[in-house]
């Protein structure tokens, strides 16, 4: 049962005549931060003791970030249209993060309540945070991808099927795929953006072709064993970038 001191509120500011509805509730952190979500609802978490017109006062100031990020969010910007300066707006796990820059003897690179934080020595060109970005994705997903695909294996493990190798490679058309020429699993690297829910729906979908190798009611009917509620996640990730899984 959830507490009363994390119970989720809900509440709305208004800014250049658009409402914007939110949710919030107090935690443990020092500062007050945004996580946004990719169905553009977001939820606000505030020390313990901040006041309703400080949380208030929080997202107002906020809302230019935040009308920015639902706007990324309809239009679903390709690659060659990210914006790399300060206060781009970068998916990960499903959540929105806004980049800052701050310096450092080193270039690199970490999360730090809602901000995806890049430390360099001075302020980075386009390409160096391009690249430092993309390198850190990269890191991320065979880290995330490993642990869930064991996951998924062992909830799977009465199929009695093997855990295949898996490659982690930008991907134009599928989330992922399943080769019986080389018995390899290949993840979209851009499911580093997405929910974890919809990674681990790729990778039972990928995991059920060894078993089932067409899309037909047997092949569902296995996906929906272990992911009851895929024809959900499938539609998330059909809206993302008009790709298909």
């Amino acid at each position: 049962m959830t507490s009363k001191s994390n119970e989720i509120r809900h509440d709305s500011v208004e800014s250049a005549g658009v409402t914007i509805n939110y949710s919030w509730c107090h935690s443990r952190r020092r500062t007050l931060g945004i996580r946004v979500l990719p169905d553009k609802t977001f939820l606000v978490r505030v020390p313990m003791r901040t006041s309703l017109k400080e949380t208030r006062d929080f997202v107002s100031s906020r809302a230019g970030w935040v009308l920015k990020v639902w706007k990324n969010l309809d239009t679903r910007p390709t690659p060659q249209s990210q914006d790399y300066g300060h206060g781009a707006v970068f998916m990960y796990l499903g959540e929105a993060l806004r980049l800052e820059f701050a310096s450092a003897p080193h270039v690199s690179i970490h999360l730090h309540e809602g901000l995806l934080m890049l430390v360099a020595p001075e302020l980075p060109s386009e390409e160096t945070v391009r690249r430092t970005i993309d390198a850190w994705y990269r890191k991320q997903a065979q880290h995330i991808v490993s642990i869930r695909s064991t996951e998924c294996h062992r909830m799977m493990k009465e199929e009695n099927i093997p855990l295949p190798p898996i490659t982690i490679r930008p991907m134009k058309t599928r989330w992922g795929s399943y080769s019986y020429r080389t018995k390899r699993i290949a993840i979209n690297l851009n499911l580093i953006k997405m929910p974890l829910a919809c990674l681990d729906y790729v990778i039972i979908h990928e995991l059920c072709h060894i078993k089932v190798r067409h899309h037909g009611a047997n092949f569902w009917h296995l996906v929906g064993k272990y992911v009851p509620d895929y024809l959900t996640l499938r539609r998330l990730l059909n809206n993302y970038n008009d790709q298909t899984s």
